[in-house]
């Protein structure tokens, strides 16, 4: 039996491994088949024409074939666009990509957040100075289409609909209840069915930025400790490069801001 091929699949790129001395193994994003693995043969030598294209935080359409849990890449070409971001929206965007590789199975497919995941890193590369709304409205978008975000309408003990006149705290275990007095910054009931509506509209990226711009300081925190409860972690390596480099910056000024790492895509093929 021939093995399985699929051509010119969007994808994006979230990590590569050392397969061998020539070769990768790249984590990628598709659209319609979800996060899958794929060898890209001979992509570290200086003549391979893969090397170019295969970036991340780049739209690619990417062919591949095989049966395995490793399939073989075919072809790889560069949908155009956008630039890769760079400087600090290189890192939110290193950041995204690290959320999908802990949070998403392999062989799933999540069309929306796909789509969620395209304009995230294509504002990233045109907007840098919104970043931190960008990430909040991602991650939400991410844990409620994988299945992970409470309702932001109910009570999560009682499941009682949200007070638009009342203050909320989001738990990991339990979703949102009822803020105590003195309760770090909870939520406005109001600000809990903005986001609810929001991410159930007809355009949920940008009504989820909009929704998450009135209750920035309020999410930072309950949506972290969402994510580190649900990954296991304590802390993400790209958070914490983030704020390594934020710290150098500071201290050594401008100086340190690094060079352009745009690439200049190209169209490569093997067979």
């Amino acid at each position: 039996m021939a093995s399985r091929r699929f051509a010119d699949e969007p994808a994006f790129v979230l990590h590569r491994y050392d397969w061998s001395e020539s070769s990768l193994v790249l984590e990628v994003f598709t659209r319609h088949h979800g996060r899958i693995a794929l060898v890209a043969k001979g992509v570290k030598r200086p003549t391979s024409q893969f090397r170019p294209v295969l970036l991340p935080l780049q739209p690619l359409l990417l062919s591949w074939g095989g049966d395995a849990e490793v399939r073989t890449l075919k072809a790889a070409q560069w949908q155009g666009g956008h630039v890769m971001p760079t400087g600090e929206a290189l890192l939110s965007g290193s950041y995204l990509n690290e959320l999908l590789m802990r949070l998403l199975a392999r062989d799933d497919a999540h069309e929306r957040l796909f789509d969620h995941y395209a304009m995230a890193v294509q504002l990233l590369a045109e907007r840098g100075d919104t970043q931190e709304l960008l990430l909040r409205a991602f991650e939400l978008l991410l844990l409620k289409e994988i299945g992970l975000l409470p309702d932001l309408s109910r009570d999560g003990s009682s499941m009682i609909a949200v007070d638009p006149a009342g203050s909320y705290v989001l738990v990991p275990e339990s979703g949102l209840r009822v803020a105590q007095e003195g309760e770090g910054r909870p939520l406005t009931g109001e600000q809990c069915l903005g986001l609810y509506h929001a991410m159930e509209g007809d355009t949920p990226f940008l009504a989820t930025l909009r929704a998450c711009a009135s209750c920035m300081a309020a999410l930072r925190i309950p949506l972290r400790g969402l994510l580190h409860y649900h990954c296991g972690v304590r802390v993400f390596k790209t958070r914490q490069l983030m704020i390594d480099v934020q710290s150098m910056m500071r201290l050594s000024g401008p100086a340190v801001a690094g060079g352009d790492l745009t690439p200049v895509p190209r169209t490569s093929s093997t067979s």
